[in-house]
Order: structure tokens, then sequence, then C-alpha cells
């Protein structure tokens, strides 16, 4: 598959990292399920999760292999409760199934909190399809969403 092939299959992200001037390389990687290593052609694999506060969402973006502290990211949110939606509230939320969640095209331009780890390295995100990501410097992604980087897992 070509890389304009690619681009072809994710068109909503494709045109929103366009319009945000975001530069991204889509990439076909083996399998169409969750990846199973941390890293993806020098790339660090982030996972984007979508989170419920209240009525609304933001998306949280950690190393695959790590997991956030919630009580971190309700204290960086300054909120006592949140919670994961189920997979049809994901879908709405986000207008991607779970598994391919990205901010990149999104139906809804949710707030974006990237973990601290991320900072300065090249990453590899979810593209909105499955079997595809998207490869982009994580401080690129954030200044283009207007991301919040916070320390939310243990990894340095």
């Amino acid at each position: 598959m070509t890389p304009a092939d690619v681009n072809e299959q994710v068109p909503r992200a494709a045109s929103d990292a366009a319009s945000r001037g975001l530069a991204v390389e889509f990439v076909q990687r083996d399998g169409s399920g969750r990846p199973t290593s941390g890293e993806f052609g020098g790339a660090t694999v982030a996972k984007t999760v979508v989170v419920q506060r209240g009525d609304s969402f933001v998306f949280v973006l950690t190393p695959l292999d790590a997991q956030f502290s919630w009580a971190k990211l309700r204290s960086h949110l300054g909120v006592n409760r949140l919670s994961l939606p189920d997979a049809d509230a994901a879908f709405a939320a986000t207008g991607y199934e779970r598994g391919t969640i990205t901010p990149l095209g999104a139906s809804t331009a949710w707030p974006v909190i990237l973990d601290r780890s991320l900072a300065g390295e090249e990453i590899l995100v979810g593209a909105g399809q499955h079997g595809i990501g998207a490869r982009v410097r994580a401080d690129d992604l954030a200044r283009a969403y207007g991301a919040e980087v916070a320390q939310l897992t243990d990894v340095v």
C-alpha cells in the first residue's frame, strides 16, 4: 500500500491535520488489533483514551504500555469524577471506534492532554482506522491541538 493509499483511507484525520498545519505521516502497521509493541519504526506508540468528565470529554495521550493515574488526571482537571465512556458513547463523542480513537479528525475537537513522557518524542497515534497509525512529533501535535502537557504516568 502506498502512502497515497493510506491517506485516502483516513481522510478526516489527514484533512484535520493539514488544516492545522500538522505534519503527519500515515503508516500501515501489521495487524488490525491493538499494537503489541510500544515502539514502531523508532516512534513511541501512544494510545488515545477518551475520558468523560460530566457532559464533555477529553483525549488523554500516554505511552501504549503505561497506565495513567486517575488521581493525577482528576487533580490536573480540577474535578472529582471522571469515567470511561462505553463503546457507543465513545463513538458518539469522537466519531471513531475504540482502538482507532484519535484527536485527528475527531467529530468534536475535545481538549487534549499529553503525558509529559511523550514530550519531545516522535509518536504513533491512532488515525481513525484499524491498522493505520499517524506518525507525528508530539510537540507539534500538542501545539496544533492546544494540548496541555501533564505528568499523568510514572514513565519518565
